[in-house]
C-alpha cells in the first residue's frame, strides 16, 4: 500500500510522515518545495510518477487573517490545489483524503455542527476551503473529507506554542474567552487519517464528508488556561511562574478575518463509519506538551 502524501511539511504532514504505519505501508511525502498544489502539471506528474493507492491532502493555505488581504493565494492552496488533485485522482483512479475546517460554518449554531449542517463561511479563508471541498466532491466520487479545528503539534506555528513563548515574556495575557471550539492534535488527525487509510483499503466505502476533533470543547481562554497549567506539571515552559490569563470578548481583540463564535464539531459520523473515536482534548495536550518537555544536557555535553 502506496500513499502519496501532500502537504508533508505542515503540521498534519509532518505527523502523517511519523505515524508508526502498519508493515506494507509506504510514504511518498511531499513539501510545497517538492510538489506545489497548486500546479496543476506538478501534482498530475507526481500522481503518475509515484502511482499512490490513495492521495492524502494535508497541504492548504492556514494564515487565516492574512487571507483577507492575500485572496488569490487562498483560493490557489484551498481551492484550485484540491480540485487539481481531486481531478488527478479521478484520472489515476484512487480514492483522496483531503482535510478542511470548521472555518466553513458561521459559527451561529446552537450546539455542534453536524456535516450536513448549512455552511456559511464568515472570511475568505473559510469561503476557499469551503471552495475547495466542492472541487474535491465535484472531481472525485471516492473521497474522504475530514473538517477538523484548533489544530495544534510540538512543530510549526500555533497556538500552544505561541502562549508558551509568550507566557515565558509576560506576566499577563489576554485572551478570548467568548469563542468555543474543541483544541485538536495533529498527531491524533494523522492517527484517524491512518484508521480511515486501513479501513479504505479493507473494503470500507463510507465515503464523504467527516468531523474530527480533540474530545469536549472550551474557550481560547480555558484553553490557554489548560495549557499553562499542564505545562506547570510536565515543566514545558521551563522556570518561572505561568502567567495570569485574563479573559477578554473577540470585540477587545480585532483580526482582520472574522472567526466562528462556535467551532464545535459532532463527532459521531466518523465513529459510525470508521471506528474513531476522538481522544480528549485535555489529554491531548498533555501528550504535546510533553513532547514540548526540554530535555536535559547530556553529562559530558556541555558546550563552551
Amino acid at each position: 500500500m502506496k500513499l502519496l502524501v501532500l502537504g508533508a511539511g505542515g503540521q498534519v504532514g509532518r505527523e502523517l510522515c511519523r505515524l508508526a504505519w502498519p508493515a506494507g505501508y509506504t510514504l511518498a511525502a511531499f513539501a510545497r518545495d517538492g510538489v506545489d498544489i497548486t500546479s496543476r502539471e506538478a501534482v498530475f506528474a507526481a500522481v503518475a510518477r509515484e502511482r499512490p493507492d490513495i492521495a492524502i491532502n494535508a497541504a492548504a493555505y492556514t494564515a487565516v487573517d492574512r487571507a483577507e488581504s492575500e485572496p488569490d493565494l487562498a483560493w490557489a492552496g484551498n481551492c484550485t490545489g484540491p480540485g487539481n488533485l481531486a481531478a488527478a485522482c479521478h484520472e489515476a483512479a484512487i480514492p483522496l483524503i483531503h482535510i478542511s475546517t470548521d472555518y466553513v460554518f458561521d459559527g451561529t449554531k446552537t450546539g455542534a455542527y453536524r456535516e450536513d449542517d448549512p455552511v456559511r463561511p464568515l472570511g475568505v479563508y473559510g469561503a476557499s476551503k469551503e471552495a475547495g471541498e466542492r472541487a474535491v466532491r465535484d472531481a472525485l466520487a471516492r473521497h474522504v473529507i475530514l473538517r477538523t479545528a484548533w489544530v495544534y503539534s510540538a512543530h510549526g506555528n500555533n497556538f500552544v506554542k505561541t502562549m508558551l513563548r509568550l507566557g515565558a515574556e509576560r506576566p499577563v495575557l489576554r485572551v478570548v474567552a467568548d469563542q468555543t471550539g474543541s483544541p485538536t492534535s495533529a498527531a491524533d488527525i494523522a492517527a484517524a487519517i491512518g484508521t480511515v487509510v486501513q479501513r479504505l483499503a479493507a473494503g470500507n466505502t463510507n465515503w464523504g464528508t467527516y468531523h474530527f476533533t480533540g474530545g469536549g470543547a472550551v474557550t481560547w481562554h480555558g484553553f490557554a488556561e489548560a495549557i499553562f497549567e499542564l505545562a506547570a506539571r510536565s515543566n514545558a515552559t521551563g522556570r518561572g511562574p505561568p502567567p495570569v490569563v485574563e479573559a477578554i470578548t473577540t470585540a477587545e481583540y480585532p483580526t482582520p478575518a472574522r472567526r466562528p463564535a462556535n467551532s464545535v464539531l459532532d463527532c459521531t459520523r466518523i465513529a459510525e463509519a470508521f471506528g474513531i473515536v476522538p481522544l480528549p482534548w485535555r489529554a491531548a495536550l498533555a501528550e504535546v506538551l510533553a513532547e514540548l518537555k526540554p530535555r536535559p544536557i547530556p553529562a559530558g555535553n556541555n558546550a563552551r
